[in-house]
């Protein structure tokens, strides 16, 4: 899967989990709901390796479930750099639960994608 598939799909989801979820996350508009995949993006790239090792021993005790929370983390940090007032959640758990459906849509999407050819 591109990038720009990758920026698009995670662009739907927002829309998708802001629509179903609107008392845990909200999304002002589709511009930002492109905003905020992008600057996700980066922030996978760039913070996420390094919380990773730092937070390796309590990923380590958790078997791995810290992760989820890291992912959280992440989707907490865009929306305080997109601004809280255009994508937002109500509180960690919030992020940590749409982090997960966002995983989930993203790998049965990759799949998908992998079992067509």
């Amino acid at each position: 899967m591109t990038y720009f598939q990758r920026l698009i799909i995670n662009t739907l989801a927002f829309i998708s989990l802001s629509v179903l979820f609107p008392s845990m996350f909200y999304v002002n508009s589709f511009m930002m709901a492109i905003v905020a995949s992008i600057v996700l993006s980066a922030l996978n790239v760039l913070v996420k390796p390094i919380l990773h090792i730092l937070s390796l021993p309590i990923t380590l005790i958790t078997f791995g479930l810290f992760s989820f929370v890291i992912n959280g983390l992440m989707l907490k940090f865009t929306s305080v750099i997109v601004g809280e007032q255009n994508f937002a959640f109500s509180s960690l758990g919030a992020a940590v639960f749409i982090s997960l459906l966002l995983s989930l849509i993203n790998s049965i999407i990759a799949n998908r994608q992998v079992d067509r050819y």
